[in-house]
C-alpha cells in the first residue's frame, strides 16, 4: 500500500532528496545569493547616481533609490521594527515549509531558498542602513515597473519555482 502525500506533508524516507532539499547546500547557495547581492548593492552605493536613469539596453536601467518598505516598495509607511519583524515571521514560515516538503520537490526547495536568501539580502540593508538598497528599473516611454533589486528578483523567481513546483506535482498526480 502507498502513502499519499500531500504537499506539506512530512518527509518519508523514500524519497529521494534533490539538492536544495539538504541543509548545507541550501546553506551554501543563500551565502553566496547574499554575498552577490550585498556586493552589488555597495557597487551600486558606490558608483550609480541618485535618482539618475543609466540606460543599459531598451526598457531596461539602473536607477538607485532608497526602499523604506518591502519588495516593489509596498509597505513603505510602515515601521522598520514591524517590516523587520514580517521578514523574519516570513524567513521562518519558508524554514517550516521547507522542512515539511518532501526531499524529492526540486523546484519547491530552490524557490524557498531563494526566498530566504532574498529576505535575508533585504533584512541586512534594512539593518545596516535602515532602508533597503533597489535598482533595476524596467520602462518603456510610457510606463515603468517599480525598481527593485537581486534580492527582490530572488523572492519573486523563488515564488515562480515554487508555483512551478505545485504544478508539475498535479500532473503528476492526474497520470
Amino acid at each position: 500500500m502507498t502513502e499519499s502525500r500531500t504537499p506539506l506533508s512530512p518527509v518519508t524516507p523514500d524519497s529521494r532528496p534533490t539538492l536544495f532539499s539538504r541543509p548545507w547546500p541550501i546553506a551554501i547557495f543563500i551565502i553566496v545569493a547574499l554575498i552577490l547581492d550585498q556586493v552589488i548593492k555597495q557597487a551600486v552605493e558606490a558608483y550609480l547616481p541618485m535618482e539618475e536613469a543609466v540606460h543599459v539596453i531598451p526598457m531596461l536601467a539602473l536607477y538607485r533609490v532608497y526602499n523604506y518598505g518591502v519588495a516593489f516598495s509596498m509597505l513603505s509607511g510602515m515601521e522598520g521594527w514591524f517590516i523587520v519583524g514580517m521578514r523574519l515571521v516570513v524567513v521562518g514560515f519558508v524554514l517550516w515549509l521547507w522542512r515539511r516538503t518532501p526531499k524529492d520537490r526540486f523546484f519547491a526547495h530552490l524557490g524557498y531558498a531563494m526566498i530566504i536568501a532574498g529576505a535575508l539580502g533585504n533584512l541586512v540593508d534594512r539593518f545596516l542602513y535602515g532602508y533597503v538598497i533597489d535598482y533595476i528599473l524596467f520602462y518603456t516611454e510610457t510606463w515603468s515597473f517599480a525598481v527593485f533589486n537581486l534580492a527582490d528578483a530572488f523572492i519573486t523567481v523563488g515564488a515562480g519555482a515554487i508555483v512551478l513546483d505545485e504544478i508539475l506535482q498535479a500532473k503528476k498526480r492526474d497520470r
